[in-house]
């Protein structure tokens, strides 16, 4: 766990980083513990849409290794989280056209620091990624992205087809890729405000995600394997948007 993430351990430190605003993957809080201050990291680690976890005490005592807990650990992120509304923000301000990634239910960090690498050579603008079943940001998704985590805006978001929605009102297209799109993905137009979608390694995107989607786009496959790993699915696509709006000009 200790090379994942950075582990923030006892109710102080916990609160402090919590008043602090860091940015924070998760709280892990002992089963049963809601006495004192736990109560208000519980209160305020809600009130910041934080992920809260309920453990068992043993689990804390593994992870704090041998520092006292007092019933609470924090796991931090290496970098801090931004809002969805900064990322369209700074597209707008530089007059360009919105270009995000959004990884739908991604579990593995080496494919999601892959993506964060291929996103920033591409010009991506930022990257969501939901709070809940999906790789939050770690020491290895940063080790993985060569230091592109330090570039791509990341945020966090809640229900998935709730934010595509919202999206779609700002006027993103979302794009989604599955192997059973409607046309392969160098025939779509990826010129305008976009969102592309990426399923999880193994199942794909999600139903209500798919349905959330404008299109859903396709990768050729002519050999016997019938899907690409995720974060190489993701590169095709993304250059794909870089090498249409280098040809329009955008």
């Amino acid at each position: 766990m200790s090379d994942e993430t950075e582990i923030i351990v006892g109710r102080n430190s916990v609160l402090e980083a919590l008043k602090a605003g860091r940015s924070l993957n998760k709280i892990l809080v002992a089963k049963g513990e809601r006495q004192g201050s736990i109560r208000d990291i519980i209160g305020q680690a809600r009130e910041q849409g934080l992920v809260i976890q309920e453990v068992e005490a043993a689990k804390l005592d593994q992870m704090s290794a041998g520092v006292r807990h007092q019933g609470v650990v924090a796991l931090a992120a290496p970098v801090a989280y931004v809002e969805m509304e900064d990322i369209l923000s700074v597209a707008y301000s530089k007059s360009e056209t919105p270009f995000l990634v959004l990884l739908d239910e991604l579990a593995d960090p080496h494919n999601v620091g892959a993506i964060l690498r291929t996103a920033d050579a591409t010009g991506v603008h930022g990257v969501l990624i939901p709070k809940r079943r999906s790789c939050p940001l770690t020491q290895t998704v940063a080790k993985t992205s060569a230091g592109a985590v330090e570039h791509v805006p990341v945020a966090r978001i809640g229900n998935v087809s709730q934010t595509l929605k919202a999206l779609k009102k700002q006027g993103l297209w979302v794009v989604g890729a599955d192997m059973d799109g409607t046309k392969d993905y160098y025939e779509a137009d990826l010129t305008g405000p976009v969102v592309i979608v990426v399923g999880s390694e193994g199942e794909g995107m999600g139903r209500l995600t798919k349905e959330a989607c404008d299109f859903v786009v396709r990768i050729p496959m002519r050999g016997k394997i019938t899907s690409l790993n995720a974060s190489v699915a993701c590169s095709l696509l993304l250059y794909e948007v870089l090498r249409q709006r280098e040809l329009k000009g955008k």
